[in-house]
């Protein structure tokens, strides 16, 4: 399984820096989401605990924390999934913004030489 999901990791953040790298803007911005949907998915599997319960304690037992996950990285993937789903609407807003103005969508402002 942790093969499974670092290969995951691997070609989302592969793929995503590859579209950054793409001279169109709107691949950029697909890129930038593609990676970070891989730091959220890294960050969210180091919180993992094979066999792990729920991070709620009753009172009548004695707590093993070693077995129960850590809430912690959820809570900063479920945060980091609000920021880039903003960041990624602000981006296409300048997308637009800049094609309408430079009439291109290249990064550079302009249409390469042929």
């Amino acid at each position: 399984m942790e093969l499974i999901v670092a290969l995951g990791i691997g070609v989302l953040a592969g793929c995503g820096v590859w579209l950054v790298l793409r001279p169109r803007t709107f691949q950029v911005v697909i890129g930038l989401s593609l990676f970070s949907y891989a730091v959220n998915l890294l960050i969210f599997i180091m919180g993992w605990v094979r066999g792990g319960r729920a991070p709620i304690v009753g009172t009548s037992a004695p707590v093993d924390v070693a077995s129960f996950t850590d809430p912690l990285p959820q809570a900063l993937v479920l945060t980091a999934i609000v920021i880039s789903f903003a960041t990624t609407a602000l981006l296409l807003v300048v997308l637009l913004a800049a094609r309408g103005l430079t009439g291109t969508d290249h990064v550079d402002g302009r249409e390469p030489e042929e």
